[in-house]
């Protein structure tokens, strides 16, 4: 048998390594002889675990979508927990994934002050957010992860998945966001931060969601 270290392992950006057989125990060793600050992203299922190495340009729409969101909720006065790419596994089920932003919403009040998720007694996030998802290891991982919400943002097109009956189905409505246009706006900003640049494109948008929010009145 021929063994390597993980740091023998490089991943050009826009790649992804796929290794089969690996146990629980050897994605727990893996998780941390890599550690939390690093770019790369992991999705484990049933044996199968996936490395992948984002490009810039994801790393630039996942920024500007989370930060679309957290505008979204503040204009709102809708309270949250963020946990960005934390690892969300669990033994039991044989599944783990780092999703590239996460939001608690309707569990918050009991994430605050978390610094480590244990899925046997906390929820999985109310909200997760994946850019450029190709992987069926990662869909299965939130499904089996029982994640409510995902939203998968690719090709400048935003599809939002539901969970229902342990599978996922698209919807053009967002549960967390009903009375929006979730699926039109989210791509609509994050195309035009190409051209005008983040904190323009940041301040466009609170103010979009302020005239909905009169306008709805």
């Amino acid at each position: 048998m021929i063994t390597f270290q993980l740091r023998q392992l490089s991943v050009p950006p826009g790649h992804r390594v796929i290794l089969h057989d690996v146990s629980w125990q050897e994605f727990e060793a893996i998780l941390e002889e890599l550690g939390d600050h690093r770019a790369s992203r992991l999705a484990y299922s049933q044996g199968t675990l996936q490395i992948r190495m984002p490009l810039p340009k994801h790393e630039k729409a996942k920024v500007i979508i989370g930060d679309l969101v957290k505008i979204l909720l503040e204009e709102l006065e809708i309270d949250c927990e963020t946990f960005g790419s934390t690892t969300f596994k669990g033994e039991d089920m044989a599944f783990g994934v780092e999703p590239d932003d996460s939001f608690y919403i309707q569990n918050h009040a009991q994430m605050i002050g978390k610094e480590r998720i244990d899925l046997k007694v906390d929820p999985p996030p109310d909200l997760a957010i994946e850019v450029d998802v190709t992987s069926k290891t990662q869909l299965d991982a939130y499904e089996v992860l029982r994640v409510p919400e995902l939203w998968r943002y690719e090709n400048a097109k935003l599809q939002i998945n539901i969970l229902e009956d342990g599978k996922y189905i698209e919807s053009e409505i967002s549960p967390t966001f009903p009375n929006w246009r979730i699926f039109e706006a989210i791509p609509r900003f994050v195309e035009q931060s190409r051209t005008l640049g983040r904190s323009p494109t940041l301040r466009a948008f609170r103010q979009w969601v302020r005239e909905e929010i009169q306008n709805n009145l």
